[in-house]
């Protein structure tokens, strides 16, 4: 399954609004070089990077008749026309070289709450908050780029 990467976010601190990036480098330590999620962390090396579906997003925000900027979701990647539900231990190989390791699903939280009433639950269900990876390799990421899944 072929799709394409929209957009690229990374927040440098806990709590701190996410900033959209033009490009960003991907590396096995570091997840998107300058998020501050992305390290690896004893215990904590499933969550590298998290990347959601467009097409979850829009369908989340339809239920509640609302138009929030996707980055408010606070996770990495936004991608289209790939499936992330249930695809733990599936690939994410994008064009620039990196290869991203499906690790689970990217339950909402409930600061989704304070972004708009109704977002935590409208994400629940069918995995539409996304998905987390851990970085198996490094390069370059730019919105554009084609992403492939990779059935494990």
């Amino acid at each position: 399954m072929i799709g394409r990467l929209l957009g690229i976010a990374c927040h440098a601190k806990p709590k701190a609004a996410m900033q959209l990036l033009p490009d960003a480098d991907v590396t096995l330590m570091e997840g998107i070089v300058g998020d501050f999620r992305g390290g690896l962390k004893p215990g904590r090396n499933k969550r590298q990077v998290t990347v959601m579906r467009a097409e979850d997003w829009h369908a989340a925000l339809a239920e509640l008749g609302a138009d929030v900027a996707w980055q408010e979701r606070r996770v990495n990647l936004l991608v289209e026309g790939i499936a992330l539900e249930n695809m733990t231990g599936a690939t994410l190989r994008f064009a620039g070289g990196v290869v991203l390791e499906i690790t689970g699903e990217c339950d909402p939280c409930f600061r989704m709450e304070a972004v708009h009433p109704g977002l935590e639950a409208a994400l629940t269900p069918h995995w539409r908050a996304g998905v987390c990876t851990r970085v198996t390799a490094e390069g370059r990421l730019a919105p554009g780029d084609e992403v492939r899944l990779e059935l494990p």
